[in-house]
C-alpha cells in the first residue's frame, strides 16, 4: 500500500497538538474520516494555517502514519468564510458537522456524505447576513433531516408508525393535532396513542386484578407522544424529506414552528445516535436571542 494518498476533504474539528500543530479530523470524499496533523500550523507564517480551520475544503496530499495520517500539501478550493458572518448561521454549521461526525460510514456513503454535507453548508453561507430566525432553523432542520436519512434513521412523518395509514395535515383545523414518538419513530395518531393506552391497562388489570395502586404506579409508563405537532408544524416536517423547502413567510407563527421542528429532530437525533449534540447550547442561545427581537424582512 502506498504511504501517501490523494483526497479531497472539509475540517470539521480542529485541535492543538504540540507547540505549533493541530490535528484535523477531515471528511474526505474518497475516504470517509481521516484523522491528520497539520504540522506548524499554529505558526504565524504557515502555510497549513489558513487551510487548516473549520469548514475549509482542501484538496491534500496525505502520508499515512502509524496512529495519524500528516497533510504534506493542501490546497484550498472552498473556505466557506461566509459561515461566520452571523452566529446563527455558524452555530448551524457546527450542529450539521457534529451530525455528520456521528455517522458510520459504509464503503458506499462516503461520497454521498460529503457532497451533502457541503450541500448544505452552501445553503447556509447563502444566507444574508439579516437573516429571519425562520430562514437559519428552517435550513438546519432540512440538514438534520437529511443527513440522519443518509444513516437511514429518518423519522416516518407521511403515515403513522403504528397503523401505517397515511397522515394528511388538517390545515384548516386549529385544534388538529398528531403525536410524535422518538422510541416509535415517527409521527403517531392521537387515536393510535389511546388505543394503545387501553390496550396496555387492560393487560395490567389482567395481570393485577383489583390492586388499583400497582396499576397506577405504571400511569407514566403508558404510551404518550414527544411531543404534539399541529397541521403547520406537520406539514414543515413532511417538506423535509425533499431537495428543497417551499418559501415560507418570516410570521411569527413560522419562526415557533421551525424552533419546536429543532428542538424536536434535535432529541430525535441524540436518541437514535447515541451521542449529545453540543452545539445545542450555543443554538439555544441564538434562538431565545432572535426571537426575542422583531423580525427580520429578509425573505433569502
Amino acid at each position: 500500500m502506498s504511504k501517501t494518498y490523494r483526497a479531497t476533504g472539509i475540517n470539521l474539528k480542529s485541535m492543538p497538538l504540540g507547540e505549533t500543530d493541530r490535528l484535523l479530523t477531515i471528511l474526505t470524499r474518497e475516504h470517509g474520516f481521516v484523522r491528520a496533523v497539520a504540522p506548524g500550523s499554529r505558526k504565524p507564517k504557515s502555510k497549513l494555517g489558513g487551510r487548516s480551520a473549520l469548514f475549509v475544503v482542501n484538496e491534500l496530499l496525505l502520508s499515512r502514519g502509524k496512529s495519524l495520517d500528516r497533510i504534506s500539501q493542501a490546497e484550498t478550493i472552498a473556505t466557506h468564510s461566509g459561515l461566520s458572518r452571523h452566529f446563527g448561521i455558524l452555530t448551524a454549521s457546527q450542529y450539521l458537522a457534529e451530525i455528520a461526525l456521528a455517522h458510520t460510514l459504509s464503503e458506499g456513503v462516503k461520497s454521498e456524505l460529503f457532497d451533502l454535507l457541503t450541500e448544505h453548508l452552501n445553503r447556509l453561507e447563502q444566507l444574508p447576513k439579516n437573516a429571519a430566525l425562520s430562514e437559519v432553523l428552517s435550513r438546519l432542520v432540512h440538514g438534520t433531516f437529511h443527513l440522519l436519512a443518509l444513516e437511514g434513521i429518518a423519522p416516518q412523518v407521511y403515515a403513522c408508525c403504528v397503523s401505517k395509514h397515511p397522515i394528511v395535515p388538517e390545515i384548516h383545523h386549529p385544534n388538529w393535532q398528531v403525536g410524535f414518538s422518538i422510541r416509535a419513530g415517527g409521527v403517531v395518531t392521537l387515536a393510535e396513542f389511546d388505543r394503545l393506552k387501553l390496550e396496555q391497562m387492560q393487560q395490567w388489570n389482567a395481570t393485577w386484578e383489583d390492586d388499583r395502586e400497582a396499576i397506577a404506579n405504571r400511569a407514566a409508563y403508558l404510551p404518550t407522544p414527544n411531543r404534539y405537532l399541529d397541521a403547520t408544524e406537520l406539514t414543515l416536517l413532511q417538506q423535509l424529506s425533499q431537495p428543497q423547502l417551499s418559501p415560507t413567510p418570516p410570521l411569527a407563527q413560522i419562526d415557533r414552528a421551525w424552533i419546536t421542528l429543532e428542538r424536536l429532530l434535535r432529541e430525535y437525533a441524540q436518541h437514535h445516535l447515541g451521542r449529545s449534540i453540543r452545539s445545542a447550547t450555543l443554538m439555544n442561545s441564538y434562538i431565545a436571542s432572535a426571537a426575542a427581537t422583531p423580525l427580520s424582512t429578509s425573505t433569502g
